[in-house]
């Protein structure tokens, strides 16, 4: 098992700025060439490709109102990221990209159209002949718990913060998600390697008492580093450099 999550930093979405944006292929090689590991994020296209993306909607990233489940690749192709000439890549690309030179770590974003066993097998397919180092993440425990069964060889962690239920998705159901990972309910039915805790939540008792590899997110500033390094082991990071 990878234990690069222990102590090297990871570049949220890669080393973006204005020229470069987050998610795109030239943010990664950015983070590859300084040496980050990298954070990402992917959802499974209509037509069963999986897309590097961060939203939901297409909207702040492109100014197309659709939703990434709701195209096809090649219909996300055609259209560029922010200013530039950069496109939303395939997951496949992003590995073509990166090609083993720093770990990725890859978010599995929530996903309507797929069950969790499902989405995992698809992703697993194309991760399976990557010979670089990557560990699975997601706010929904039942991807984490689905990709740890199915390839128990990869580091699988939860990702969780105090924040309220709105940032679920709302309603009585957002609630209970949103209570069920601010204090880590559900770690002795989902067994995950480590945890991504949001950093203005910390400390928290049950971060503490955990016993796998603890991360904070996002971090932008070197104060918000010197804090969160009190109660974790690692920062995934963006707007600066952290400290290696």
């Amino acid at each position: 098992m990878s234990t690069f999550l222990k102590d090297l930093p990871v570049a949220h979405r890669g080393l973006h700025d204005e020229e470069k944006p987050e998610n795109s292929l030239a943010a990664y090689e950015a983070a590859a060439a300084a040496g980050y590991a990298i954070e990402t994020d992917i959802y499974i296209t209509r037509d069963g490709e999986i897309a590097v993306f961060h939203d939901e909607t297409l909207e702040r990233m492109t100014g197309d109102t659709r939703t990434v489940e709701a195209c096809t690749m090649s219909e996300l192709k055609a259209l560029k990221l922010k200013n530039s000439e950069e496109r939303i890549p395939t997951l496949g690309e992003l590995l073509a990209c990166v090609d083993g030179r720093v770990p990725l770590l890859i978010e599995i974003k929530n996903m309507t159209a797929r069950k969790p066993k499902e989405a995992v097998l698809r992703i697993a397919e194309v991760l399976d002949g990557y010979k670089g180092e990557y560990a699975i993440q997601s706010f929904n425990p039942w991807y984490v718990r689905a990709y740890k069964r199915l390839r128990p060889q990869v580091m699988c962690g939860l990702l969780a913060s105090a924040s309220t239920g709105k940032d679920f998705g709302g309603g009585l159901k957002g609630a209970v998600t949103s209570w069920l990972l601010r204090d880590l309910r559900l770690k002795f039915t989902v067994k995950p390697d480590f945890v991504s805790y949001g950093w203005w939540g910390l400390p928290r008792r049950s971060v503490e008492k955990f016993k796998g590899y603890k991360l904070a997110w996002t971090i932008r500033s070197p104060e918000e580093e010197a804090q969160a390094r009190k109660y974790v082991g690692n920062v995934i990071f963006e707007n600066y450099l952290a400290e290696k």
